[in-house]
């Protein structure tokens, strides 16, 4: 092709169903909940849209009464993440909305609602989640001056996503009481 020429004529692009590929949840409480933290998203008045690589499975192979659950499908790798460490029964990847310089979440791939649950469940799972949060301190480089690692149970101590996850937190000095 010589420059000047006309670009040769292409199809037109089909377009998807509207809707295809995204998650709409409604409620301000669902956004908080499945949302913080994790993805970027756009807002509205009354709804949010948060695109994801096809729509979350029916049922994730970690399940456990969850269906909708982000960290499930994070876990299962249907909506991306950037994965510091991982395990078969853990996995650490980066919060998109950090508050240190090192901010990583650790979470168990399967679907535990919060610390009490799991720890009454399978404390060795419990017991894993704190070992992997040391190991992702340690990968980090922030063992030898300090870090933080924060499990939120319940809305009133501020867990916004209904799966267990521990914060790591480190790479400045952090303040005391936190919040």
């Amino acid at each position: 092709m010589r420059t000047g020429e006309p670009l040769p004529a292409r199809a037109p692009l089909s377009r998807p169903p509207e809707g295809y590929g995204k998650i709409r949840i409604s409620t301000a409480r669902n956004r908080r909940q499945h949302l913080h933290g994790i993805a970027s998203i756009t807002t509205h008045a009354n709804a949010v849209t948060l695109p994801v690589r096809g729509t979350l499975p029916a049922r994730c192979p970690y399940y456990r009464g969850v269906a909708d659950c982000l960290f499930c499908a994070i876990a299962a790798g249907d909506v991306p993440a950037t994965a510091v460490t991982s395990t078969d029964q853990v996995l650490a990847f980066r919060d998109i909305n950090p508050q240190a310089p090192t901010h990583v979440l650790i979470i168990p791939r399967e679907h535990y609602p919060d610390a009490a649950a799991l720890a009454a469940a399978d404390p060795g799972l419990l017991a894993e989640v704190i070992a992997q949060a040391h190991q992702v301190a340690v990968v980090e480089g922030i063992s030898g001056g300090g870090y933080r690692i924060v499990l939120n149970t319940g809305a009133e101590a501020g867990q916004t996503v209904p799966h267990v996850h521990a914060h790591v937190l480190g790479g400045r000095p952090l303040g005391w009481p936190p919040g």
